[in-house]
């Protein structure tokens, strides 16, 4: 984990994870019910974060001190960020072409959030939208699969 030296020692891992558990009950109990509890292998699954919700900007505001050093999960190099843009890209350019010309491109972190797709128009609860998505999946060799897209669109 960053900021514990690199290393990944018990204790460390313990904290952060704790950490992560103490953070998420926190976002729930700040008006973000659908917060998801952390994984002790990935942390907070982000792409599960309700970051449309109401009251989430309120509720991290209020639990930042909750925040462990790590953020939210364990940390990424750059090739592993790099190769989550290559694929969300490659995704966006696939619903593209599927007929979905307003798609965006993932932010520079690779995310791609139920707010970005709202804004362009995109509507999950369109079956032709998870079609095409499932369809697309493909293309990002295994970075986002049809049980992602059925989660995603599920947790809108």
């Amino acid at each position: 984990m960053a900021g514990c030296g690199g290393g990944s020692s018990p204790t460390a891992s313990t904290s952060g994870y704790a950490g992560l558990v103490a953070y998420a009950g926190c976002m729930r109990s700040h008006g973000v019910p659908t917060f998801p509890d952390p994984t002790s292998s990935q942390g907070i699954p982000k792409d599960k974060i309700p970051i449309a919700a109401p009251r989430f900007t309120t509720a991290s505001n209020a639990c930042q001190h909750l925040m462990p050093p790590g953020g939210l999960g364990p940390q990424t190099t750059p090739q592993q960020t790099q190769t989550r843009v290559a694929a969300g890209i490659a995704f966006a350019r696939c619903l593209r072409a599927h007929g979905f010309p307003n798609f965006p491109d993932p932010v520079a972190g690779g995310q791609i959030t139920h707010q970005m797709l709202a804004n362009d128009g995109i509507n999950l609860h369109q079956p032709a939208v998870v079609q095409a998505a499932d369809a697309c999946a493909s293309v990002t060799h295994g970075l986002i699969t049809k049980a992602s897209v059925a989660s995603f669109v599920a947790g809108h």
